[in-house]
């Protein structure tokens, strides 16, 4: 396709900021809290992140389509993002496995897309001034116009998303026969943490986010897994009161990023906003238990209160740091068999280093189950 064919777009930022480029996938306009990317791979894996849900995405990696799309490497039913900006779109790809090119996958996405920008500028803008809500628009380009929509666009800050990505019916993942039985909150889970906990021979029972408590105790799990989502952790009221239910009955829980947030805030520990938050493939992590660095998969805007989980010293401890800026990564109760990270050790995209986790999970699913 020739993508010269889609004509002009444009990006304009909360802070005023604004960039002409060229269009691809759908034309319109779309808004939401733009956010970047460090991987240098992954970008459909991203794309299908239900974590990014009402978010911009830019990506630092100046290449987008060049290997195509793999009807299998996503991580949820469609594509998440409200919009992408990138420095080079191209619709030719190289990998023989691609099933189709990436032009036709974002029009039956219905996503916007702004290339041909300075994607180094846009992302040293965001670095220094934190995150910002903004507008691309490939219909419209008038700059007062599309102030007066983007105005209208709320903050991440407050918002309640993940019941919006979760699944709507209970469904099943494993096999029914296998040794461990794991309850999942699905707060918009990503395809290969379910896969993770799979493997290693957990059966699955995922529940959409807003399951009353008692249908899922009702399923008599032998442990409980908090997923990854978008949104607010602070205005899941429903999940952090499952959640400190589901604490009451002692049996394992692992929570993964919006998860490990959810599982924080039913200690009675706080949440709060980043000023731009961590996403990609590269991200420095020591485990302060053994000492060692992992380089982890991250995807988040928000994190817990370092000042409050010290507060709370004889019941929860902190077992991972972030190294860039020394925020907290990990956490585990010391009365309970429960535990969090921040980031992601199912990868997709990203490094394998942290898969132990879920070892450990599966693990304390077999101490007390046979206790």
């Amino acid at each position: 396709m020739d993508f010269s064919s889609k004509g002009k777009a444009v990006v304009l930022f909360e802070d005023g900021g604004f960039y002409e480029g060229s269009a691809a996938g759908v034309t319109g306009t779309t808004t939401g809290e733009v956010c970047f990317n460090t991987g240098m791979t992954g970008y459909q894996e991203i794309f299908t992140d239900p974590s990014y849900f009402g978010q911009v995405l830019v990506t630092t990696n100046v290449h987008v389509g060049n290997y195509g799309i793999k009807n299998t490497d996503t991580e949820s039913e469609r594509i998440q993002i409200s919009g992408l900006i990138c420095r080079n779109f191209t619709n030719d790809y190289s990998r023989p496995m691609a099933d189709q090119e990436i032009q036709k996958y974002f029009e039956e996405n219905n996503l916007v897309c702004i290339y041909d920008v300075d994607t180094r500028a846009i992302v040293r803008n965001i670095r220094n001034k934190g995150a910002m809500n903004c507008i691309i628009s490939s219909e419209n380009f008038d700059k007062d116009t599309l102030m007066k929509q983007l105005k209208k666009v709320p903050s991440m800050e407050g918002l309640e998303l993940a019941s919006k990505v979760s699944t709507h019916q209970i469904y099943e993942v494993g096999e029914p026969s296998a040794p461990y039985k794991v309850a999942v909150l699905d707060f918009g889970t990503k395809r290969n943490i379910l896969r993770s906990l799979a493997q290693r021979g957990c059966h699955l029972h995922v529940f959409p986010a807003k399951t009353p408590l008692k249908e899922i105790l009702d399923y008599s799990a032998d442990g409980y897994f908090l997923s990854n989502g978008p949104g607010d952790p602070a205005t899941m009221d429903y999940a952090i009161h499952t959640v400190k239910g589901l604490l009451e009955t002692r049996k394992p829980m692992f929570g993964i990023c919006l998860g490990h947030q959810i599982l924080a805030l039913a200690n009675d520990i706080a949440t709060y906003k980043m000023h731009h938050g961590h996403r990609g493939a590269n991200h420095p992590v020591i485990n302060l238990a053994t000492g060692k660095c992992e380089i982890t998969s991250q995807n988040h805007g928000f994190t817990v209160k370092e000042n409050e989980v010290l507060q709370k010293n004889d019941t929860i401890e902190i077992t991972h740091r972030n190294l860039n800026d020394e925020t907290i990564e990990g956490i585990r109760m010391k009365n309970q068999p429960a535990f969090s990270v921040q980031y992601h050790p199912e990868a997709n995209p990203g490094p394998h280093d942290s898969k132990y986790l879920f070892d450990e999970f599966v693990n304390l699913l077999k101490q007390t189950k046979n206790n």
